[in-house]
């Protein structure tokens, strides 16, 4: 299982991923934008499904490890390691 960090705004224009940023303490994170709108966890299953897609893996492999209500999330993929994770990122 691979963690993977993300930074979401929700209620953007169209579903996407933008690329590699860095936080405020200088870690990586995914910065990814979704339509829906963060009303009862829609921005949360929203960001999972376009990971999951983005990644060719089930949505069920995808978890919401932290961040439930927060822009800074952290999500968990089964079944890739880390080498895989990012060779199916490197073109973001």
């Amino acid at each position: 299982m691979t963690t993977l960090p993300i930074r979401l705004t929700p209620g953007a224009a169209a579903d996407r991923i933008d690329g590699w940023d860095v936080d405020v303490d200088g870690r990586p994170v995914l910065k990814v934008r979704v339509r829906a709108r963060p009303v009862e966890g829609e921005a949360n299953v929203a960001l999972i499904k376009l990971i999951a897609k983005t990644l060719g893996v089930p949505k069920s492999a995808v978890t919401l490890e932290r961040g439930g209500q927060s822009r800074t999330k952290r999500l968990s993929i089964a079944g890739l390691s880390e080498p895989d994770l990012k060779a199916r990122l490197t073109d973001l």
